[in-house]
């Protein structure tokens, strides 16, 4: 169909708050520093919040995030798309390299956990009200009979 683009995505996206450090090179030769934070991790990139500076699309940035165990990787990205909200301006970069140690550092960390809920625990009381309501049962059909 015209129009509509395939979804090229490696894999799933998992939301993420991670504090992010990005440099870049504007054209005009200034080097930037920003802060920020990721909004979603996915295996090969990630959406990123930068409040104050976006760089430009095609253009490469250096990116350090600090992990959920405290750890920092450092990668480079390349700007997809940026989307300049006034009150959240957001850049997608997808990673040139480092992908293994993004995948194990990063995105795998950041996957929901589902885990089957305990099983309820009986206490001494519940355990005894079970018995004497068996018992009671066993009284009523024996005095049907």
């Amino acid at each position: 169909m015209p129009g509509i683009e395939p979804d090229n995505r490696s894999g799933p996206r998992y939301l993420a708050t991670l504090e992010v450090k990005a440099e870049w090179d504007e054209p005009s030769g200034t080097h930037i520093i920003a802060e920020g934070t990721t909004e979603n991790v996915g295996p090969e990139g990630t959406l990123v919040h930068l409040p104050r500076q976006l760089p430009q699309v095609g253009s490469r940035v250096r990116l350090e995030v600090l992990g959920e165990s405290g750890e920092k990787l450092q990668v480079i990205a390349e700007v997809l798309r940026i989307e300049r909200h006034p009150g959240h301006p957001l850049a997608a970069l997808q990673l040139l390299g480092e992908t293994d140690e993004w995948r194990g550092l990063v995105w795998e960390p950041a996957a929901p956990r589902i885990s089957a809920p305990p099983p309820p625990e009986e206490t001494d009381g519940e355990a005894e009200a079970e018995e004497d309501d068996d018992s009671s049962l066993r009284t009523v059909d024996d005095d049907k009979l």
